[in-house]
């Protein structure tokens, strides 16, 4: 009686090695499909990050490119400005220097011609 049951035992481990393997080969799919998945993912998100990255870039360098307008357009006004300020204060000097050189040379006229004993 024995004899019979030696052969259906060895079927069932037979079976259940079969089992085995199957449930193993369906885990590595199951591990593979999870792992492409997540690698999917990870793709997506580095392109989004990317995006997320030129946009904040360019958002900066418009805002550059506009105080640089500003401050240009500023200081080309303040170079106008204070050329005009030295334009003024070169025709003030001027005007001064005439009123007072008639008075200076008349004082030299004098010095110079004036004999001290």
């Amino acid at each position: 009686m024995s004899l019979g049951f030696f052969p259906m035992d060895s079927m069932k481990g037979q079976g259940g090695i079969q089992m085995l393997l199957t449930a193993e080969q369906e885990a590595q799919q199951i591990i593979s499909s999870a792992k492409n998945l997540k690698n999917t993912r990870l793709k997506q998100a580095k392109e989004e990050a990317e995006k997320d990255v030129a946009t904040y870039r360019s958002h900066l360098e418009a805002e550059y490119q506009k105080r640089i307008a500003e401050t240009g357009g500023a200081s080309g006004a303040n170079v106008q400005r204070l050329e005009e300020e030295t334009d003024m204060k070169i025709q003030n000097l001027k005007g001064s220097a005439s009123t007072v050189s008639e008075d200076i040379t008349g004082m030299l006229i004098k010095y110079v011609t004036t004999v001290k004993v």
